[in-house]
């Protein structure tokens, strides 16, 4: 035998090699024992992160919505989807302009109005834009023809190419000339989370209706640029019907439009996490309150 196998055969003896199996078979039992803690761990940390998600989703639910006009899973196209309700007076308070102040009222989504690039680069510039400005909780407001022109020449065309796309679509869908259909302001980026507000100005959550609070509004429009259950929850627009209230639910590229009277008064849920971007843009009748697309200087 070589000296090197004589010194281990001398070294290990029945008693040692005994004990450094019992030791070996104990760090496998430990190690299967840590490994099952931490499969266990893994799972219990897995359980608590779905049931908080579960907690979010069910608290963001406004208990008062008794119908979903359309779900953010659907895609509504290529025709919009249209609700039609009674006008209100309200249009009877202000002159007439026959072509365009509403005949036919009501409400309605269209997807596919906007190409996802679109609402990517969108998005890109309203959360560059709200960096600069904004409030400190609530909703946060960046109007496009005060503070578009920083944004440069990328802002301004798509801007311009989704607004008459928007408008176009309004106009067909509610039997308009276009050409008689004016952008009015306010025309704005919004952002809204989860924070608390910290003015009345902040307090996007409270009812109201866009002719009684704008006046020049006749067709108000949003187009969504982030998505509801992923990006936020909570945040979804309400419809208050005397028979209920009905929402639809953000879709990043959904355009919802409506008619601006009290035949459509409205809300927006109170965003419970994430946040929420769009933009609101609006068209009014009269040409004395019409404003131009933001150009540059």
């Amino acid at each position: 035998m070589a000296p090197a196998r004589q010194r281990i055969a001398k070294g290990l003896n029945a008693t040692e090699i005994g004990k450094k199996i019992k030791r070996g078979n104990a760090m496998r039992q430990g190690t299967t024992w840590w490994s099952s803690r931490g499969l266990a761990a893994f799972l219990l940390v897995c359980l608590c992160l779905s049931a908080a998600a579960t907690w979010l989703y069910v608290t963001s639910l406004d208990p008062d919505i008794t119908e979903t006009l359309v779900s953010q899973r659907e895609h509504v196209s290529p025709q919009p989807r249209v609700y039609i309700v009674q006008c209100s007076e309200d249009y009877e308070n202000y002159k007439r302009y026959p072509g365009c102040t509403p005949q036919k009222c009501g409400r309605a989504v269209a997807d596919g109005v906007v190409t996802i690039e679109e609402v990517q680069l969108l998005r890109r510039l309203a959360e560059r834009g709200l960096q600069l400005a904004g409030s400190e909780g609530g909703a946060s407001i960046l109007d496009l023809h005060s503070g578009a022109l920083s944004m440069g020449k990328q802002f301004v065309n798509i801007y311009r190419n989704v607004r008459e796309r928007i408008q176009t679509v309004i106009a067909e869908t509610f039997g308009l000339d276009q050409t008689l259909m004016y952008l009015t302001k306010p025309t704005f980026f919004s952002r809204i989370n989860s924070t608390t507000a910290k003015t009345q100005h902040d307090e996007y959550w409270h009812p109201h209706i866009d002719k009684v609070t704008y006046g020049s509004f006749d067709y108000t429009s949003l187009l969504y640029l982030s998505d509801y259950g992923s990006d936020f929850t909570g945040g979804r627009f309400v419809f208050m019907d005397q028979d209920g209230n009905k929402t639809v639910e953000p879709r990043a590229g959904r355009v919802s439009f409506f008619s601006s009277g009290s035949e459509n008064l409205h809300r927006v849920e109170t965003v419970s996490w994430g946040t929420r971007y769009a933009i609101t843009v609006s068209f009014t009748c009269d040409p004395t309150q019409a404003i131009a697309d933001p150009a540059l200087p």
